[in-house]
């Protein structure tokens, strides 16, 4: 996975009548908005327009699974919401709630669907439906018992039963229930800064796929008579010991063709053994192997069981002693809140801490098996009992949900059977703690000031932060940020931009939006909820709609950067994350990266004067094919997806784009078109579109379809064949149709084939867009009367036609389009009208939108992908598959997103407490599927010295700079001399402005004139008006008359 993904706890409340009270129903008009026509479900269909990002994750299987899935969610503080939100985005058949308890003021710290008019009424009744409004095809309700303990039965119409904000006395009854009839219980709790997850998938649980990457597939080169086996060209073969795999296509050990799958035992990177292979032939060439996912079975243990001697997941590898401690300290707070009504821990209270840590120590065990415990963590966890963090929700609102998914569906490896984590380093240091400080206000902040004191509650207000993208993770982390009271002080802001509009496989994932809001504007809509989650919010944001780039640098400019505390991206491209870090070095402000891809995320802290920046590292390029095996010598289906894009592009927006270009660009075919070294193919489209295949109707666009189909999947094909025959050998000797090349068969056209009706009616179809030939109503009896109509000529391959046959080799067709003799070309030009003859004529070129299943595009791709496919006997892809890596879909699901978020949002509290220690931050890295977390020390940012009159300086490489006035020239040089500085030479962008081997007459004009004249004058550009600095890059000598590198100098402009 690539580092930059393109790089996203309430307090388990115990009220005395938790399990008693009686719920009031749901209005009736929220049953109107809950009780919704759930057709996808009764056809078992999905409705791929809006779970395309998440069907990439989960695959249709695992889908079809949930969605006869039944869940019960108990609980609906903040942690329990999250976990309804990520469930019902996701899709289950049903989703129902229960909690009786009446709202309270402080929910609001979390409890993001709950409203200061809802205080005092049952959580449940007043959440379900606005949680019925994420997702039309999962039904939402309330449980119609008062209590569910009195009787347990009633949990038989669940698959899964979700605990949030329950006693662990009931967590006991209610899972030791489940356990013994098959109902898969997880268990969440969060207590401030900790958490913790529980699951019980009772006994031989299934995992269909443990990790969800695709099946490993290689060429084979050898298999020798021990079974070993050894990938082509050495080729890594990325398989592991105990990997299953498959062979095909192995010619000399036919037995092993679609036999039984194979253990393997990995002998090197190139190698590996699948074991006995006698009987099964001698090896000759060829084959493929494939992996093959096997089930994984697992038991998992009841609670019971697991208080006593518990499995433990790690979730942070630096705190390897923690979880231990914690799952006695979770279970010390539970054993506090027992003997107290129900009641957890003061905030901050010694008293209290003291006797949760005597319980924590009598929990603790005795001899060999005591677990050693750290006193101050213990009572931590004690003063942050009653503490409610956004954060913490989402965090493990996301892993809780994921969870539920990995039950019902059995894709994925779930948690065995206990995660524990926590993130004591948010706690502030620049103010002060105290159970007087975090005593409760009255306010919706009180969870959020139960664990940091109202001191740092008023720095979280006083933020002015900007929010760079409105999707998935944007809509999260406005969420997050209201939740917090982020910006509601008198100094406070918050400015988001998003230059893009919603489209419904928005909704799938970022939460904020609803199917009303399909066509507005994202950064209007993601704001105008936030402010109506906290009112607090309304006139503290400033929405925006434009790409953050050199372009708008008019826009936010210096004043905005310079008014900003910090910045937080939620990006979805390289190209902006990398524009967005550079301001922020330049500006010396903290950013926040993060990224989602499917179950895997990543979250990055960058600090001014501390660590690297985003830039400072970066992804390997993305993987290419290369041209020779795309045009020719395919062998998965990758390639012939890649290849079907390509000619996609080519017939539909390339060429009708140059014959635009030739109809309005004076002399195009005298300048543009000599300059490319492109001419004959050119001019040869041109015609064709043009004069020789210009469509006068729709069934001229079939002729043409029909044609395309001829040229490409029989006749290259025959020609390919001809110049190089199956029985073909190298210069070796060795067969040339072997390893990767893979011999074709050309296809004959076949109506009744769906491939080919498709291709030819979805290229119908695009051709008559390009020209504006109306294309509606047409039947398949038309197609086929048209085509029948048609008498395509039999193909004679052209002996003079030479095919490049490996990339190694130069190409033989390179340099065809540049020979002498112009007679060709210039009978082309002949025939083309003049453009002045075709006033008002243009083609439309198509634009590739790949979410719009009505516009051909990617049916076009599919068709022609799968008939190249068919040439080259490459199994087929779906139009789903098909999509995916022709549109390079990024995968996401909402669980994902929500943990980045929390994560960043744990790492924002450190940046609004002024953190200067590296080692309090974390970059972290997650993989929900495995399930992985890794967290790490962000890098430091590279430092340098220089000696300078008064000795050794240091220099921070990335954040360091000087600044000056705008002084002339021969002043700015003085300035570096007197820092024992010799200045070599000056840049500003492209423009040289002063080089010490200069002559003298050339510095003259130069060294009296100010920087920001000077940089004007040479580059005959003036300085934009608002512009206030101008960057020069030195070269220069330190004392000892060796080049040194010294950071850039900024001058600043008196505006």
């Amino acid at each position: 996975m690539p580092r930059k993904i393109l790089l996203d706890l309430a307090v388990p409340f115990s009220h005395p009548d938790y399990f008693g009270k009686n719920g009031t129903d749901i209005p009736q008009d929220a049953k109107m908005e809950m009780d919704v026509p759930t057709e996808q479900f009764k056809s078992g269909e999905i409705d791929e327009s809006l779970y395309s990002r998440q069907l990439y994750v989960l695959g249709h299987e695992a889908m079809k699974r949930m969605s006869a899935s039944n869940v019960l969610i108990v609980g609906l503080r903040g942690l329990g919401v999250e976990i309804a939100k990520n469930i019902a985005l996701a899709g289950v058949k049903s989703l129902t709630l229960f909690d009786p308890a009446p709202a309270a003021l402080s929910d609001l710290s979390s409890q993001f669907f709950l409203h200061p008019e809802d205080v005092g009424k049952p959580r449940a009744s007043v959440t379900a439906p606005r949680v019925a409004e994420l997702n039309a095809y999962t039904p939402v309700s309330v449980h119609p018992s008062n209590s569910l303990t009195s009787d347990l039965d009633q949990l038989r119409s669940y698959q899964v039963v979700v605990l949030t904000s329950t006693t662990l006395k009931d967590q006991l009854a209610i899972s030791e229930y489940c356990h013994q009839n098959g109902i898969y219980v997880v268990i969440s709790d969060i207590f401030g800064l900790f958490g913790s997850i529980f699951t019980d998938f009772g006994k031989d649980f299934t995992v269909t796929d443990a990790t969800g990457e695709d099946p490993i597939t290689g060429i084979v080169s050898d298999i020798d008579p021990e079974g070993l086996v050894t990938a082509l060209d050495e080729t890594r073969h990325g398989l592991e010991d105990g990997d299953f795999v498959t062979f095909s296509e192995v010619e000399g050990m036919g037995a092993l063709n679609n036999a039984a799958p194979r253990k393997v035992t990995v002998k090197g990177p190139y190698t590996f053994s699948v074991g006995d292979v006698s009987g099964t032939g001698s090896y000759k060439r060829g084959g493929v192997f494939t992996q093959v996912k096997m089930p994984k079975f697992i038991n998992f243990q009841s609670l019971q069981e697991q208080l006593a001697k518990p499995e433990l997941a790690i979730s942070d590898f630096a705190k390897f002693d923690r979880p231990q401690q914690l799952h006695v300290g979770f279970q010390a707070l539970h054993a506090f809140a027992e003997a107290h009504g129900g009641a957890f821990p003061g905030a901050h209270s010694e008293a209290d801490a003291s006797e949760v840590y005597k319980h924590a120590q009598s929990l603790a065990g005795h001899g060999d098996e005591k677990i050693e415990l750290d006193e101050k963590l213990i009572r931590e966890l004690s003063y942050q009992a009653r503490g409610d963090l956004s954060p913490m929700a989402a965090l493990f609102g996301g892993l809780a949900a994921q969870e539920v998914l990995k039950s019902v569906s059995g894709k994925f490896h779930p948690v065995v059977q206990w995660l524990y984590f926590d993130s004591l380093e948010s706690l502030p240091t620049s103010t002060k703690r105290s159970e007087e400080l975090c005593q409760p206000r009255n306010t919706r902040y009180d969870g959020q000031i139960a664990v940091f004191g109202a001191e740092f509650q008023d720095k979280i207000s006083n933020v002015n932060e900007f929010l760079v993208g409105a999707g998935a993770i944007g809509c999260e982390m406005l969420k997050s940020w209201a939740m917090l009271g982020l910006a509601t002080g008198p100094r406070g802001k918050i400015s988001v931009t998003d230059m893009d509009a919603i489209e419904k496989s928005n909704l799938n994932r970022q939460f904020l939006f609803r199917t009303k809001d399909v066509g507005k504007l994202k950064s209007d809509c993601a704001a105008e909820a936030v402010q109506a989650m906290n009112p607090d919010l309304k006139g503290k944001i400033v929405t925006l709609r434009d790409e953050v780039g050199e372009e708008t640098e008019h826009i936010f400019n210096e004043d905005f950067w310079e008014a900003i505390d910090g910045v937080t991206n939620a990006l979805d491209n390289v190209k902006a994350r990398t524009y967005v870090d550079r301001r922020c070095v330049f500006f010396n402000k903290p950013l926040l990266e993060s990224g989602t891809l499917g179950t895997k995320g990543n979250t990055q802290v960058i600090l001014p004067r501390l660590t690297e920046s985003y830039s400072s590292s970066q992804d390997p390029p993305e993987k290419s094919f290369p041209a020779c095996t795309l045009r020719n010598f395919p062998n998965k289906i990758e390639h012939t997806i890649a290849w079907a894009r390509d000619l996609f592009e080519l017939y539909f927006a390339q060429q009708p784009e140059s014959v635009n270009l030739y109809l309005t660009q004076p002399n195009y075919i005298q300048h543009t078109l000599k300059q490319s070294g492109n001419e004959l193919p050119t001019l040869q489209s041109l015609r064709d579109y043009l004069v020789t295949e210009k469509p006068l109707s729709f069934e001229d666009c079939i002729v043409w379809a029909r044609h395309q189909f001829e040229s490409h999947f029989n006749n290259k094909i025959q020609q390919l064949l001809y110049n190089f025959p199956k029985d073909s050998t190298t210069s070796s000797g060795a067969a040339f149709w072997s390893g990767p090349k893979r011999a074709p068969e050309a296809l004959k056209f076949d109506i009744n084939n769906k491939s080919h009706f498709d291709f030819v009616a979805a290229g119908a179809n695009l051709h008559a867009y390009n020209y504006g030939i109306n294309s509606n109503g047409i039947s398949t009896e038309q197609y086929q009367k048209v085509l029948d109509g048609m008498i395509i000529p039999e193909f004679s391959p052209n002996p003079t036609v030479k095919i490049q046959a490996d990339d190694n080799e130069p190409d033989p067709n390179a340099h065809s389009s540049g020979f002498n003799d112009n007679t060709e070309l210039e009978k082309i030009v002949s025939s083309l009208p003049a453009p002045q003859s075709l006033a008002g004529f243009r083609l439309k070129p198509v634009e590739f939108e790949k979410d719009d299943d009505t516009n051909h595009h990617i049916d076009f791709i599919t068709a022609a992908s799968n008939l190249r496919a068919e040439n080259y006997n490459i199994a087929l892809a779906d139009k789903h598959k098909t999509k995916f890596i022709a549109g390079k879909i990024i995968p996401a699901i909402a669980t994902t997103t929500a943990l980045v978020t929390g994560l960043v949002a744990l790492e924002l509290y450190k940046i609004i407490d002024g953190k200067d220690d590296l080692e309090q931050y974390k970059n972290g890295f997650v993989n929900l599927a495995l399930p992985f977390f890794g967290f790490s020390e962000p890098i430091a940012s590279p430092k340098g010295t220089y000696l300078s009159k008064n000795g050794e300086v240091t220099i921070d490489k990335l954040w360091d700079r000087f600044e000056v006035p705008d002084i002339p020239l021969k002043d700015f040089l003085t300035y570096f001399e007197e820092k024992g500085l010799s200045v070599t030479m000056v840049s500003s962008g492209v423009s040289l402005l002063y080089a010490s081997f200069y002559p003298p007459n050339k510095l003259k004009d130069r060294l009296p004139l100010k920087m920001s004249e000077l940089v004007a004058s040479v580059s005959r550009k003036p300085v934009p008006e608002h512009q206030k600095n101008v960057i020069f890059e030195c070269t220069a000598e330190d004392q000892t008359e060796e080049d040194v590198e010294i950071p850039y100098v900024m001058v600043k402009l008196d505006k």
